[in-house]
């Protein structure tokens, strides 16, 4: 089984929903793990966002990388420059990959602007989260 893990600056919106897509996609394949930097808690908005898409990440919790570098990962994604920037080192030889998403948490305006913004965002992290899961944890399991 592979490990992920999902690295952002502080572990409440991007991080979140690709760990939300990523169990989704890979099912039982994959332990999928997040973390931040620092740790500010799930965002209600990306909670949101994925219950409108059928996928219920409400019981995630925001954690900090520190806490995962004793886990011998095989992947380790992140998903914006300073968590990439800032990324602990970790003792095992994992693949690391880097796609930068907008924060949608710092999108400002009406509620309807706001809600679009984490939408985008979302369907952003699904479409990357499907490809990685079809490249690298599927056809893992063809290489057995």
């Amino acid at each position: 089984m592979k490990k992920i893990l999902v690295l952002c600056t502080g572990n409440s919106c991007r991080s979140q929903i690709a760990e939300g897509y990523l169990k989704y996609f890979a099912g039982n394949q994959a332990m999928v793990y997040s973390a931040g930097i620092e740790a500010h808690g799930v965002n209600p908005r990306a909670i949101a966002t994925m219950k409108d898409d059928g996928i219920d990440i409400s019981m995630q919790t925001s954690n900090l990388a520190k806490d995962y570098q004793t886990i011998e990962f095989d992947y380790i994604i992140t998903v914006c420059d300073h968590a990439k920037e800032r990324c602990p080192v970790f003792s095992s030889a994992a693949q690391q990959f880097h796609h930068q998403f907008p924060d949608p948490a710092k999108v400002t305006g009406t509620e309807e602007e706001v809600k679009r913004a984490f939408e985008q965002v979302r369907n952003r992290i699904k479409a990357y989260a499907m490809k990685f899961v079809e490249e690298h944890v599927i056809p893992a399991l063809h290489d057995k």
